[in-house]
């Protein structure tokens, strides 16, 4: 099947480091691999990018970067969410100008809003952009979750707000978004481990972290499920999941720029503070589940 625009597998890139600074050449390497291996879009300066640890002038030359080594192969999707509503257009507005093709936008963190407060928030940042918003919904680390009812309130109001990346750990909760929007609405899935399951029952892909070091598999189980061969995407899932759980043994995305530093795809593993390097047992772990899969 034609996949739909901002489907399949897009990639929450990692931002690479070296001595504490933005790796700009391992980052258009990285590109370049992500591209070759098949993804069907990037997002840069989300969470997965460290975006809380850039300052706003890195955020925007990392957005520009990708998009300049992107070529316009594949959409750029700009990590704009932020705990200030201000904060979060600002970076909308100028990740736009920067020539990104989307803005994925995570829920307010920390601050807790009411329902109606979350409304806003998107609200405001839908209004600084024709470009299309994904909304992010990840209450375990933002304390709150996009209700469906705001999601039918944003949908009904803002034409380019039709996609929700979903990583709240529910399979239910992308049957109530289908049951509520069906076609309006774009499920994206924000667990690796769980793509498979959200697309049995009508998510359209994956933001995916495992695919930064395996790109062309993760593919392949989208693909697949895209395609409607679950047995083969469910032999891919089987595959991958015990490296898709050890990616999350520690804090992302420590696990997973170790894995990549391993692979030879970034230079360094670093991570800023306050996130740390791994710990042995979670590195012995993880060392486990690649060699299962010949890495």
């Amino acid at each position: 099947m034609k996949k739909r625009p901002l489907t399949g597998t897009i990639t929450a890139l990692v931002t690479p480091f070296r001595g504490q600074a933005v790796a700009f050449d391992d980052l258009a390497k990285l590109v370049e691999a992500q591209i070759k291996g098949g993804i069907d879009g990037l997002v840069p300066v989300g969470t997965t990018g460290e975006s809380p640890t850039l300052s706003h002038d890195e955020h925007l030359d990392v957005v520009r970067a990708t998009v300049a080594a992107a070529r316009g192969r594949v959409p750029v999707i700009a990590g704009t969410g932020s705990n200030s509503t201000a904060e979060a257009v600002e970076l909308t507005s100028l990740a736009t100008e920067a020539g990104a093709d989307a803005v994925l936008v995570v829920a307010p963190y920390y601050n807790k809003p009411s329902q109606e407060g979350v409304f806003g928030y998107f609200s405001a940042v839908a209004e600084a952009t024709e470009k299309p918003v994904i909304l992010y919904s990840i209450p375990g680390r933002c304390g709150i979750e996009i209700g469906v009812p705001v999601v039918e309130r944003l949908r009904a109001k803002y034409p380019h707000v039709r996609y929700i990346k979903e990583a709240g750990g529910s399979v239910d909760r992308v049957d109530q978004l289908k049951n509520a929007l069906g076609k309006d609405i774009t499920v994206l899935s924000g667990d690796d481990s769980l793509t498979l399951p959200f697309m049995a029952v009508g998510a359209e892909g994956v933001i995916s972290v495992a695919s930064n070091l395996l790109p062309r598999q993760v593919s392949g189980l989208v693909n697949a499920a895209l395609e409607g061969d679950f047995a083969k995407a469910r032999l891919a899932h089987r595959k991958l999941y015990p490296v898709f759980k050890a990616l999350f043994l520690e804090p992302n995305p420590v696990p997973v720029k170790f894995a990549m530093q391993r692979a030879g795809l970034i230079g360094s593993a670093e991570v800023r503070p306050p996130l740390s390097g791994m710990t042995k047992p979670a590195t012995d772990a993880l060392l486990a589940a690649l060699a299962g899969i010949g890495r």
